[in-house]
């Protein structure tokens, strides 16, 4: 009989659970508890970009210091070298997050917080240029999580090799994760890692995401779709060696989020699984021309999507903005969309001089209306599920993504429940 992909790797992940219940049979496999209830609560929450993963656009002061060859965490490491980087990042992740910011979440009326971090903070490899130190830091700031009420979703945002290109993934430029089986095992690797660290934290670490945007929508020159799947059920069983309860988070890789339905479904043998999808409406010529009311619309659309899903399905990453204006939103050295400087296929909506930069309280009256109409049909959309995660809590100047700054400045429902436009969707 000769097997599809996938009923090859549903065989794969049932043997998978026996292993584990065979080799553990003092584990608490009957326990499928979480100390967060994704069936009947909502997740409301905020990713920590920029802090132990750098983006040029969130931070873009520290790669200024590296020179124009700095344009990801890599080539800024590699340009800064080891010591200079060690001080320089070292100060960053002890200053760019604090207790108080977890307090501020809380204080909100937000429950969790995604923590995105790199595959070289947990398994550092031989010839990276990458420093250490992260991890040190994620400990605390899960017990400033636990002090703050609020629970963690650990994400695995960069692999080795890259497995979508972009510079968030540490290293950007062609996507390589999955052409060297090795590559998948040091990702591997790294989940076990994780959770073998936090397997004793449950109350605070709910889930552990597998990997952040890997991209399958690429043909031959992204992520295969198939070593995908197999690698979220290899992941699943890496979780189970060690907890039975920590939910595996699953990016959807691009693809139609309804298409993974049926996928690690109730009758896999698989439990605590929950997809992530990303809503963006700035990278996209179509989108960003929309006008506020035409993207509301796409927003409540999106939610009935979002909806439809057969797991627990968080949008683990929205944002506010109407622009592309950000300075480096789209790569250290790349333009906008929105004026018409990021080339090829773009054209001119607006200027991005000024307010699109800067504090939001520099914002326009009628622009602040705008995000925050934008963000409350969101809201309301994506709790039509299990809820979402905002991106990003805080930057050095991108008014359009600052929760932080948009809280303070009546931009961002404070408390998050808190409605100026109800029933837009």
């Amino acid at each position: 009989m000769v097997l599809s992909k996938i009923q090859n790797t549903a065989l794969v992940a049932l043997a998978t659970l026996f292993a584990v219940t065979q080799a553990a049979p003092g584990a608490r496999v009957e326990s499928r508890s979480l100390c967060f209830d994704y069936d009947s609560q909502k997740v409301r929450g905020v990713n920590l970009g920029g802090w132990l993963v750098l983006e040029p656009w969130i931070t873009p002061s520290l790669f200024e210091k590296g020179g124009d060859a700095a344009v990801d965490e890599w080539s800024l490491s590699q340009a800064l070298g080891s010591d200079a980087a060690q001080s320089l990042l070292s100060q960053h992740w002890n200053s760019f997050i604090t207790a108080d910011d977890f307090q501020q979440m809380s204080a909100a009326g937000l429950n969790h917080v995604r923590i995105p971090v790199g595959y070289w903070a947990v398994v550092p490899q031989s010839g990276d240029p990458y420093v250490q130190g992260q991890l040190d830091v994620l400990d605390q700031a899960i017990d400033w999580a636990r002090d703050a009420g609020l629970k963690v979703i650990v994400d695995l945002h960069g692999a080795p090799g890259s497995q979508n290109g972009f510079d968030n993934s540490g290293r950007r430029g062609s996507i390589n994760w999955d052409n060297v089986p090795e590559q998948i095992n040091i990702t591997l690797d790294a989940i076990r890692e994780l959770s073998n660290r936090y397997a004793t934290q449950y109350d605070v670490v709910t889930s552990i995401e597998a990997l952040n945007e890997p991209m399958t929508v690429m043909g031959d020159s992204g992520v295969d779709l198939s070593n995908l799947q197999q690698y979220y059920y290899d992941t699943w069983g890496r979780l189970r060696e060690v907890n039975q309860d920590t939910a595996l988070t699953m990016h959807d890789g691009f693809q139609d989020i309804t298409s993974w339905n049926g996928f690690m479904g109730q009758n896999s043998g698989v439990w605590n699984v929950m997809m992530d999808t990303h809503h963006y409406e700035v990278f996209d010529q179509g989108l960003l021309s929309q006008d506020t009311d035409q993207h509301v619309q796409t927003a409540c659309a999106y939610g009935d999507k979002v909806a439809a899903t057969d797991k627990w399905t968080i949008v683990g990453e929205w944002t506010g903005a109407l622009t592309d204006c950000a300075k480096y939103l789209n790569g250290r050295g790349v333009g906008a969309r929105w004026d018409g400087s990021y080339g090829s296929g773009s054209s001119f909506h607006g200027s991005c001089d000024g307010y699109f930069q800067g504090e939001v309280t520099s914002l326009p009256d009628d622009v602040r209306t705008n995000i925050r109409r934008f963000i409350e049909a969101q809201l309301d959309a994506f709790e039509s599920r299990t809820g979402w995660v905002y991106w990003t809590w805080t930057t050095e100047g991108a008014p359009e993504w600052d929760m932080k700054r948009q809280l303070a400045a009546n931009v961002f429902p404070n408390p998050v429940t808190e409605r100026q436009f109800p029933g837009q969707c």
